[in-house]
């Protein structure tokens, strides 16, 4: 009896037999890495303050790593949150643990619906203080009403959406698009909807589905003081 193959399959089999793993690292990879080396510098140089900025390469840089489709990689998407801030569904107690990588003081912003779907507000609600004693975090609540505001000093024609144009394309390379975001160590109810709805072709499967929201999201910085999840 002949199998009987899905469009998955045939997709999974197509790519099998015309595409393989790169086997060197390409110059899209060495780029990204020193794109964050550099906004990562560029940070901690003019800040010079107590935080560190966490970048991660995203996008097709990050996605393609089969050739023949290398070549469709047409700019690095770098994005990057700081140690600092921290985002909370609305509502939910301050966390007392945090993972090492957050610094020894957090600003904890709520996740607040906007009036734009898909989009939110973040409010600044506490205060995270990590004890010494016992390595758990204090929190001291703010007075409502101030939010995270997008940066006010870069030029209009940099700004790209949600990126900013870090990089601007040359002989040499690629364009890099950072993007600065918040991150949310649990999935808001914004977004609840995102592990139920129909797919097609059941891509991504359960297991991925699971992975993604056990790891929280990022929340993205967009226009007029709004984030999207």
């Amino acid at each position: 009896m002949s199998r009987e193959y899905t469009i998955d399959d045939v997709v999974t089999q197509f790519l099998l037999n015309t595409c393989r793993m790169c086997p060197h690292t390409t110059q899209p990879a060495v780029q990204a890495a020193l794109g964050c080396c550099q906004i990562v510098a560029a940070v901690e140089s003019y800040e010079k303050i107590d935080q560190v900025l966490i970048p991660l390469i995203t996008g097709s840089a990050a996605e393609f790593y089969i050739e023949p489709m290398l070549p469709l990689v047409g700019d690095i998407d770098v994005m990057h949150h700081y140690n600092t801030e921290l985002a909370i569904p609305r509502g939910h107690p301050p966390p007392t643990q945090l993972p090492a990588e957050f610094q020894n003081y957090v600003k904890a912003f709520e996740i607040i619906d906007s009036h734009l779907p898909g989009y939110v507000y973040l409010e600044l609600r506490y205060l995270l203080t990590e004890c010494s004693d016992d390595d758990k975090y204090n929190a001291v609540e703010y007075d409502r009403g101030q939010h995270l505001a997008n940066p006010s000093n870069v030029p209009t024609h940099l700004i790209h959406g949600p990126a900013i144009l870090a990089q601007a394309q040359d002989e040499s390379g690629l364009s890099i698009d950072v993007v600065h975001c918040v991150r949310c160590l649990s999935w808001p109810p914004q977004a609840a909807d995102w592990p139920t709805r129909h797919r097609n072709y059941s891509w991504p499967d359960s297991v991925t589905l699971d992975r993604v929201v056990s790891n929280g999201c990022d929340v993205v910085r967009g226009s007029c003081g709004t984030s999207s999840v």
